[in-house]
Protein backbone atom coordinates (compact mmCIF):
# COMPACT_ATOMS: atom_id res chain seq x y z
CA UNK A 1 0.00 0.00 0.00
CA UNK A 2 1.42 3.44 -1.44
CA UNK A 3 1.06 6.60 1.04
CA UNK A 4 1.22 9.47 -0.46
CA UNK A 5 3.17 12.56 1.32
CA UNK A 6 1.83 16.20 0.66
CA UNK A 7 4.17 18.77 0.91
CA UNK A 8 3.45 22.27 2.15
CA UNK A 9 3.67 24.78 -0.97
CA UNK A 10 6.11 26.62 0.61
CA UNK A 11 8.32 23.82 1.10
CA UNK A 12 7.72 22.45 -2.49
CA UNK A 13 9.02 26.30 -3.61
CA UNK A 14 11.69 26.62 -1.23
CA UNK A 15 13.53 23.17 -2.35
CA UNK A 16 12.82 23.97 -6.05
CA UNK A 17 14.41 27.33 -5.56
CA UNK A 18 17.62 25.65 -3.72
CA UNK A 19 17.71 22.74 -6.64
CA UNK A 20 17.71 25.45 -9.33
CA UNK A 21 20.07 27.63 -7.18
CA UNK A 22 22.60 24.97 -7.02
CA UNK A 23 22.55 24.58 -11.30
CA UNK A 24 23.21 27.96 -11.14
CA UNK A 25 26.07 27.78 -8.84
CA UNK A 26 27.63 25.07 -10.41
CA UNK A 27 27.86 27.39 -13.63
CA UNK A 28 30.64 29.43 -11.81
CA UNK A 29 32.94 26.95 -11.02
CA UNK A 30 36.50 28.54 -11.11
CA UNK A 31 37.68 28.19 -14.73
CA UNK A 32 34.66 27.49 -16.45
CA UNK A 33 34.72 30.97 -18.09
CA UNK A 34 37.70 32.96 -19.35
CA UNK A 35 38.78 35.73 -17.35
CA UNK A 36 37.58 38.89 -17.75
CA UNK A 37 34.21 37.88 -19.44
CA UNK A 38 31.16 38.26 -18.52
CA UNK A 39 30.57 34.31 -17.42
CA UNK A 40 33.57 34.96 -14.95
CA UNK A 41 32.33 38.42 -13.59
CA UNK A 42 28.33 37.50 -12.76
CA UNK A 43 26.73 36.09 -10.35
CA UNK A 44 23.81 33.45 -9.83
CA UNK A 45 22.05 34.95 -7.18
CA UNK A 46 19.31 36.85 -9.12
CA UNK A 47 15.44 36.56 -9.08
CA UNK A 48 13.57 35.29 -11.32
CA UNK A 49 9.10 34.61 -11.79
CA UNK A 50 7.05 33.03 -14.08
CA UNK A 51 4.67 34.72 -16.32
CA UNK A 52 1.64 33.27 -15.05
CA UNK A 53 2.14 35.08 -11.67
CA UNK A 54 0.55 37.93 -10.45
CA UNK A 55 1.52 41.02 -9.44
CA UNK A 56 0.90 40.19 -5.99
CA UNK A 57 1.87 37.02 -6.16
CA UNK A 58 5.74 38.14 -7.71
CA UNK A 59 5.87 40.46 -4.62
CA UNK A 60 5.62 37.48 -2.15
CA UNK A 61 8.44 35.36 -4.18
CA UNK A 62 10.50 38.23 -4.04
CA UNK A 63 10.04 38.85 -0.33
CA UNK A 64 10.61 35.00 0.10
CA UNK A 65 13.69 34.99 -2.14
CA UNK A 66 15.40 38.36 -0.75
CA UNK A 67 17.53 37.21 1.74
CA UNK A 68 19.18 35.05 -1.13
CA UNK A 69 19.38 37.54 -3.85
CA UNK A 70 22.08 40.12 -4.99
CA UNK A 71 19.53 42.18 -5.59
CA UNK A 72 15.58 42.32 -5.79
CA UNK A 73 15.00 45.35 -7.87
CA UNK A 74 15.13 43.73 -10.98
CA UNK A 75 13.80 40.86 -11.98
CA UNK A 76 14.02 38.52 -14.98
CA UNK A 77 10.76 36.34 -15.81
CA UNK A 78 11.86 33.04 -17.48
CA UNK A 79 9.70 29.89 -19.37
CA UNK A 80 10.56 26.30 -18.34
CA UNK A 81 13.61 26.36 -20.27
CA UNK A 82 14.86 29.04 -18.44
CA UNK A 83 14.87 31.40 -21.57
CA UNK A 84 14.11 35.18 -20.73
CA UNK A 85 11.25 36.32 -21.66
CA UNK A 86 10.92 39.82 -19.85
CA UNK A 87 12.27 41.57 -17.22
CA UNK A 88 10.32 43.75 -14.03
CA UNK A 89 11.85 46.46 -11.81
CA UNK A 90 9.95 45.99 -7.90
CA UNK A 91 8.58 49.42 -8.78
CA UNK A 92 6.55 47.95 -11.52
CA UNK A 93 5.81 45.35 -9.75
CA UNK A 94 4.62 47.41 -6.71
CA UNK A 95 2.57 49.89 -8.70
CA UNK A 96 0.83 47.04 -10.94
CA UNK A 97 -3.23 46.01 -9.67
CA UNK A 98 -2.26 43.17 -7.27
CA UNK A 99 -4.36 40.57 -10.09
CA UNK A 100 -2.45 41.48 -12.80
CA UNK A 101 -0.51 39.13 -14.62
CA UNK A 102 3.24 40.12 -14.82
CA UNK A 103 3.67 38.76 -18.66
CA UNK A 104 1.25 41.59 -19.64
CA UNK A 105 3.71 44.34 -18.14
CA UNK A 106 7.02 42.52 -18.04
CA UNK A 107 9.72 44.73 -20.21
CA UNK A 108 10.91 43.22 -23.47
CA UNK A 109 12.74 42.91 -25.17
CA UNK A 110 15.60 42.82 -22.61
CA UNK A 111 18.92 44.35 -22.62
CA UNK A 112 21.59 41.56 -22.57
CA UNK A 113 25.29 40.13 -22.77
CA UNK A 114 26.51 36.64 -23.41
CA UNK A 115 28.50 34.76 -20.88
CA UNK A 116 31.52 35.38 -23.33
CA UNK A 117 31.20 39.05 -23.79
CA UNK A 118 34.13 41.07 -22.50
CA UNK A 119 33.79 42.61 -19.01
CA UNK A 120 34.47 46.19 -20.40
CA UNK A 121 31.60 45.92 -22.80
CA UNK A 122 29.28 44.84 -19.91
CA UNK A 123 30.59 47.84 -17.72
CA UNK A 124 29.99 50.01 -20.60
CA UNK A 125 26.45 49.22 -21.38
CA UNK A 126 25.62 49.10 -17.63
CA UNK A 127 26.94 53.11 -17.67
CA UNK A 128 25.01 54.08 -21.00
CA UNK A 129 21.54 52.37 -20.20
CA UNK A 130 21.56 53.41 -16.08
CA UNK A 131 21.04 49.70 -15.87
CA UNK A 132 21.04 48.15 -12.22
CA UNK A 133 21.83 44.37 -13.64
CA UNK A 134 22.21 43.15 -17.38
CA UNK A 135 21.37 39.60 -17.40
CA UNK A 136 23.69 36.95 -19.04
CA UNK A 137 23.05 34.46 -21.32
CA UNK A 138 24.61 30.61 -22.22
CA UNK A 139 25.52 30.23 -25.86
CA UNK A 140 21.99 28.71 -26.20
CA UNK A 141 19.91 31.81 -24.85
CA UNK A 142 19.12 30.51 -20.96
CA UNK A 143 19.50 33.11 -18.12
CA UNK A 144 22.57 31.65 -15.83
CA UNK A 145 23.69 34.95 -14.39
CA UNK A 146 23.18 38.69 -13.71
CA UNK A 147 26.42 40.79 -13.62
CA UNK A 148 24.96 44.09 -11.03
CA UNK A 149 26.16 47.64 -11.03
CA UNK A 150 28.65 47.48 -8.73
CA UNK A 151 30.30 45.03 -10.32
CA UNK A 152 30.90 46.74 -13.26
CA UNK A 153 31.71 50.24 -11.32
CA UNK A 154 34.75 47.56 -9.53
CA UNK A 155 35.64 46.70 -13.85
CA UNK A 156 35.54 50.35 -14.75
CA UNK A 157 38.05 51.08 -11.94
CA UNK A 158 40.40 48.49 -12.51
CA UNK A 159 40.09 49.61 -16.26
CA UNK A 160 41.03 52.97 -15.41
CA UNK A 161 43.76 51.97 -13.24
CA UNK A 162 45.30 49.92 -15.89
CA UNK A 163 44.98 52.66 -18.40
CA UNK A 164 46.61 54.81 -16.23
CA UNK A 165 49.51 52.72 -15.60
CA UNK A 166 49.98 52.22 -19.49
CA UNK A 167 49.86 55.64 -20.02
CA UNK A 168 53.04 56.38 -17.92
CA UNK A 169 54.72 53.26 -19.15
CA UNK A 170 53.96 51.08 -16.33
CA UNK A 171 53.31 47.21 -17.67
CA UNK A 172 50.45 45.84 -15.51
CA UNK A 173 48.54 46.57 -12.65
CA UNK A 174 50.60 46.72 -9.23
CA UNK A 175 47.62 46.05 -6.60
CA UNK A 176 48.12 48.24 -3.67
CA UNK A 177 50.68 50.91 -4.60
CA UNK A 178 51.63 51.38 -0.44
CA UNK A 179 52.09 47.77 0.33
CA UNK A 180 54.39 47.00 -2.73
CA UNK A 181 57.53 45.90 -2.85
CA UNK A 182 60.74 47.72 -4.29
CA UNK A 183 60.80 44.70 -6.64
CA UNK A 184 57.71 44.06 -7.99
CA UNK A 185 57.74 48.58 -8.61
CA UNK A 186 60.76 47.85 -9.90
CA UNK A 187 59.84 44.96 -12.38
CA UNK A 188 56.57 46.88 -13.45
CA UNK A 189 58.75 50.20 -14.42
CA UNK A 190 62.05 48.85 -15.98
CA UNK A 191 61.23 47.29 -19.42
CA UNK A 192 59.55 50.73 -20.99
CA UNK A 193 62.04 52.62 -19.48
CA UNK A 194 65.15 50.52 -20.43
CA UNK A 195 63.40 50.46 -24.06
CA UNK A 196 62.75 54.13 -24.09
CA UNK A 197 66.65 54.72 -23.23
CA UNK A 198 67.33 53.34 -26.47
CA UNK A 199 64.56 55.37 -28.36
CA UNK A 200 65.85 58.46 -27.27
CA UNK A 201 69.32 57.15 -29.17
CA UNK A 202 67.27 58.86 -32.38
CA UNK A 203 67.89 62.80 -30.62
CA UNK A 204 71.07 61.83 -30.04
CA UNK A 205 71.77 60.66 -33.38
CA UNK A 206 69.79 63.85 -35.33
CA UNK A 207 72.14 66.00 -32.98
CA UNK A 208 74.90 64.48 -34.31
CA UNK A 209 73.49 64.72 -37.22
CA UNK A 210 73.77 68.32 -37.72
CA UNK A 211 76.68 68.90 -35.59
CA UNK A 212 78.31 71.52 -38.05
CA UNK A 213 75.09 73.79 -37.66
CA UNK A 214 75.39 73.65 -34.11
CA UNK A 215 79.46 74.74 -34.11
CA UNK A 216 78.46 77.69 -36.43
CA UNK A 217 75.08 79.00 -34.46
CA UNK A 218 75.83 77.66 -30.89
CA UNK A 219 73.00 79.74 -29.89
CA UNK A 220 70.53 77.00 -31.54
CA UNK A 221 70.95 74.64 -28.19
CA UNK A 222 69.66 77.12 -26.30
CA UNK A 223 66.53 76.55 -27.55
CA UNK A 224 66.40 73.25 -28.24
CA UNK A 225 65.10 71.63 -24.88
CA UNK A 226 62.53 73.90 -25.13
CA UNK A 227 60.95 73.15 -28.15
CA UNK A 228 61.62 69.64 -28.56
CA UNK A 229 59.73 69.45 -24.99
CA UNK A 230 56.83 71.78 -26.41
CA UNK A 231 56.32 69.24 -29.28
CA UNK A 232 56.76 65.96 -26.62
CA UNK A 233 53.89 68.03 -24.78
CA UNK A 234 51.69 68.45 -27.50
CA UNK A 235 51.55 65.04 -28.43
CA UNK A 236 51.02 63.63 -24.88
CA UNK A 237 47.83 65.75 -24.59
CA UNK A 238 46.76 64.98 -27.57
CA UNK A 239 47.48 61.01 -27.09
CA UNK A 240 45.62 61.16 -24.21
CA UNK A 241 42.98 62.88 -25.22
CA UNK A 242 42.61 59.87 -28.15
CA UNK A 243 42.84 57.19 -25.79
CA UNK A 244 40.17 58.24 -23.23
CA UNK A 245 37.76 58.63 -26.54
CA UNK A 246 38.57 55.50 -27.76
CA UNK A 247 38.12 53.61 -24.21
CA UNK A 248 34.90 55.43 -23.56
CA UNK A 249 33.96 54.55 -27.19
CA UNK A 250 33.33 58.09 -28.02
CA UNK A 251 35.98 57.83 -30.75
CA UNK A 252 35.78 54.88 -33.27
CA UNK A 253 38.52 53.75 -35.66
CA UNK A 254 36.65 54.88 -38.40
CA UNK A 255 36.72 58.75 -36.94
CA UNK A 256 40.34 58.60 -37.92
CA UNK A 257 40.43 61.05 -40.64
CA UNK A 258 37.54 63.26 -39.22
CA UNK A 259 39.72 64.10 -36.13
CA UNK A 260 42.65 64.22 -38.07
CA UNK A 261 41.91 67.36 -39.69
CA UNK A 262 40.13 68.47 -36.56
CA UNK A 263 43.48 67.89 -34.71
CA UNK A 264 45.80 69.65 -37.76
CA UNK A 265 43.75 73.04 -37.15
CA UNK A 266 44.09 72.95 -33.44
CA UNK A 267 47.87 72.06 -33.81
CA UNK A 268 48.22 74.61 -36.27
CA UNK A 269 46.75 77.40 -33.60
CA UNK A 270 47.95 75.98 -30.59
CA UNK A 271 51.98 75.92 -32.69
CA UNK A 272 51.29 79.87 -33.60
CA UNK A 273 50.40 80.75 -30.31
CA UNK A 274 53.47 79.25 -29.18
CA UNK A 275 55.30 80.27 -32.21
CA UNK A 276 54.37 84.20 -31.55
CA UNK A 277 55.56 83.48 -27.09
CA UNK A 278 59.14 82.75 -28.20
CA UNK A 279 59.89 84.65 -31.51
CA UNK A 280 60.83 87.79 -28.96
CA UNK A 281 63.23 85.78 -27.27
CA UNK A 282 64.73 84.36 -30.19
CA UNK A 283 65.68 87.89 -31.75
CA UNK A 284 66.76 88.64 -28.75
CA UNK A 285 69.11 86.12 -28.24
CA UNK A 286 70.32 85.76 -32.03
CA UNK A 287 68.81 88.25 -33.66
CA UNK A 288 65.76 87.83 -36.77
CA UNK A 289 66.79 84.64 -38.32
CA UNK A 290 66.89 82.91 -35.14
CA UNK A 291 63.47 84.05 -34.48
CA UNK A 292 62.29 82.89 -37.67
CA UNK A 293 64.09 79.61 -36.95
CA UNK A 294 62.91 79.18 -33.40
CA UNK A 295 59.43 80.30 -34.28
CA UNK A 296 58.74 78.20 -37.64
CA UNK A 297 60.44 75.10 -35.72
CA UNK A 298 58.34 75.48 -33.11
CA UNK A 299 54.76 75.70 -35.02
CA UNK A 300 56.21 72.81 -37.19
CA UNK A 301 57.51 70.83 -34.04
CA UNK A 302 53.92 71.53 -31.98
CA UNK A 303 52.29 69.87 -35.43
CA UNK A 304 54.05 66.79 -35.82
CA UNK A 305 54.32 66.47 -32.34
CA UNK A 306 50.41 66.68 -32.28
CA UNK A 307 49.55 64.74 -34.98
CA UNK A 308 52.16 61.61 -33.37
CA UNK A 309 50.28 61.54 -30.48
CA UNK A 310 46.58 61.53 -31.84
CA UNK A 311 47.66 58.85 -34.79
CA UNK A 312 49.20 56.37 -32.39
CA UNK A 313 46.32 55.05 -30.10
CA UNK A 314 44.42 54.57 -33.51
CA UNK A 315 47.69 52.99 -35.32
CA UNK A 316 47.74 50.45 -31.56
CA UNK A 317 43.96 49.50 -32.04
CA UNK A 318 43.69 49.07 -35.73
CA UNK A 319 46.56 46.63 -34.91
CA UNK A 320 44.49 44.94 -32.17
CA UNK A 321 46.91 46.59 -29.26
CA UNK A 322 45.48 48.23 -26.35
CA UNK A 323 45.40 52.32 -27.03
CA UNK A 324 46.61 53.18 -23.76
CA UNK A 325 50.30 51.57 -24.84
CA UNK A 326 50.31 54.61 -26.83
CA UNK A 327 51.73 56.18 -23.55
CA UNK A 328 53.02 59.95 -22.92
CA UNK A 329 56.70 58.49 -22.80
CA UNK A 330 56.61 56.74 -25.71
CA UNK A 331 54.80 59.87 -27.57
CA UNK A 332 56.86 62.22 -26.39
CA UNK A 333 60.00 60.01 -27.17
CA UNK A 334 59.26 59.62 -30.64
CA UNK A 335 58.20 63.51 -30.81
CA UNK A 336 61.66 64.68 -29.54
CA UNK A 337 63.21 62.82 -32.26
CA UNK A 338 61.21 64.43 -34.58
CA UNK A 339 61.50 67.69 -33.21
CA UNK A 340 65.30 67.96 -33.34
CA UNK A 341 65.41 66.71 -37.00
CA UNK A 342 62.43 69.20 -37.98
CA UNK A 343 64.35 72.43 -35.43
CA UNK A 344 67.82 71.30 -37.09
CA UNK A 345 66.59 71.08 -40.82
CA UNK A 346 64.84 74.05 -40.59
CA UNK A 347 67.98 75.94 -39.15
CA UNK A 348 70.19 74.36 -41.86
CA UNK A 349 68.01 75.38 -44.59
CA UNK A 350 67.28 78.72 -43.45
CA UNK A 351 70.98 80.13 -42.12
CA UNK A 352 72.24 78.19 -45.60
CA UNK A 353 74.70 75.83 -43.44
Amino acid sequence: MQHTINLPSDLCTATQRQAAQARRDRLLQPGLYAEGTAGALMTSEYSCLDGSLSASQAVDMLRREAADAETIYQSYVLDEQRNLLGTLSLRELILAAPDQRIDTFMVRPVICVTVATRQEEVARLIREQDLLAVPVLDELGRLVGIVTCDDALDVMVEEATEDFHKGASITTHIGNLKDATIGLLYRKRVFWLVLLVFGNLFSGAGIAAFEDVIAENIVLVFFLPLLVDSGGNAGAQSATLMVRGLATGEVMIRDWLRMLGRECGVALALGCTMALAVASLGWLRGGPEIAFVVASSMLVIVLVGSLIGMSLPFMFTKFKFDPATASGPLVTSIADAAGVLVYFGIAAYVLGL
